[in-house]
C-alpha cells in the first residue's frame, strides 16, 4: 500500500477492510458518474467518463494511500455487442421520437398564440399574406398560388345563388 509523504493520522478506514471499501466506492461512484451521462453519451465519450471516475476516486481514497486503476474491458460476444447497439439505436430512436413531439407541440402553441393574434388584429392576416407574396417574388417563381379564404367563397356563392359551405 502506497503512503502519502508525511505522517498519517488514522483515517476513518483504520483497521477496516481496504478491499471492501474501496469496492463500494468505486461502485457508488461508478453509478453517480454513469447517471450524469444518456446511454450513447456514455460509449461515445468513454475516455471522458473513464477520466472523471479516475479523478473521482483518486481524490476520496488519496488519504487512504490507495491509487485506481481505471481498465476497460473488452470481452463481450458478437451478439452481446449486436444487442448492445440494437438498444442503443432504439433508445436513440426514442429519443428522437420525444424530442420531435416536443418540437411539434411548442410550434402548436406558436401557431394558436399567433391565430389569436390574428383574431384580434384582422390587418395583420393581410400584411402577413403580402409578405408571404414578397417572398415569393424575390423567389423568382413562375407559379402563385394565391388563398382564398372560405368567407370570400361563401359571398360568391351566396351572390351566385348557389349552395353555401
Amino acid at each position: 500500500m502506497l503512503l502519502p509523504r508525511g505522517r498519517r493520522q488514522p483515517g476513518p478506514l483504520a483497521g477496516a477492510n481496504y478491499t471492501y471499501a474501496t469496492s463500494q466506492l468505486a461502485q457508488t461512484t461508478i453509478r453517480s458518474v454513469v447517471g450524469q451521462f444518456e446511454l450513447d453519451e456514455i460509449s461515445r465519450q468513454r475516455d471522458k467518463v473513464n477520466a472523471k471516475l479516475q479523478i473521482i476516486l483518486d481524490t476520496d481514497t488519496e488519504p487512504w494511500g490507495i491509487k485506481f486503476q481505471v481498465e476497460v474491458s473488452r470481452s463481450t460476444s458478437r451478439a452481446d455487442a449486436a444487442r448492445h447497439c440494437q438498444a442503443g439505436g432504439s433508445e436513440r430512436e426514442r429519443r428522437a421520437k420525444i424530442i420531435h413531439a416536443e418540437g411539434e407541440f411548442e410550434a402548436s402553441q406558436k401557431l394558436a398564440d399567433a391565430a389569436k393574434v390574428l383574431e384580434t388584429q384582422p390587418s395583420a392576416i393581410q400584411l402577413r399574406y403580402l409578405q408571404t407574396l414578397t417572398e415569393i417574388g424575390v423567389e423568382k417563381n413562375t407559379t402563385i398560388v394565391f388563398p382564398l379564404p372560405i368567407d370570400i367563397i361563401n359571398q360568391w356563392t351566396k351572390n351566385l345563388g348557389g349552395p353555401q359551405r
